[in-house]
């Protein structure tokens, strides 16, 4: 959340000639609501579900990058069709640049609490556990946008060798 998948994966589909799916943006466009509003009408648990429905659904088309929610690759099956059929790329950033970047945004429901940076840290903390099983870990700390394009092109032709 908040480390630059949708700007990346944008950027990588047109080096590539590939197509970009954007999950979050495709839940928008299939729902009819914004993701606040899909949170706060139908709730964490409709989301979840929809989103693992589009995620398996989109994960079968080939050429293409896809830039999966925050919480996506935390489902089983999911990452299970990732792992069986793609790379997977986790962006990784440090806690305090994540909360600089999340302080302001009133686009994710899971940030609409009192204490952002505790709760961004909690989140971040446990995702961690499951992000590790990436297929690659890109430290974006220090990396402009097009740097990390440029190394998950390189990792991603490498692989395909």
């Amino acid at each position: 959340m908040g480390v630059g998948k949708s700007t990346v994966g944008k950027n990588l589909a047109k080096k590539l000639s590939y197509n970009f799916i954007d999950i979050d943006k495709t839940i928008e466009f299939e729902e009819n609501l914004s993701i606040n509003s899909i949170f706060k009408n139908k709730g964490e648990p409709y989301f979840r579900k929809i989103e693992k429905i589009i995620t398996l659904r989109e994960l079968k088309n080939s050429s293409s990058v896809i830039s999966l929610g925050g919480g996506a690759f935390l489902n089983k099956a999911i990452r299970k069709l990732i792992k069986s059929s793609g790379i997977s790329f986790w962006l990784d950033i440090n806690l305090e640049k994540l909360v600089l970047r999340l302080k302001m945004s009133r686009k994710r429901p899971l940030l609409f609490k009192k204490n952002i940076g505790q709760t961004i840290r909690k989140i971040y903390l446990e995702r961690k556990k499951t992000y590790i099983e990436a297929d690659h870990r890109i430290n974006c700390n220090t990396l402009k946008q097009n740097e990390i394009v440029e190394k998950i092109y390189n990792l991603y032709e490498n692989s395909r060798n």
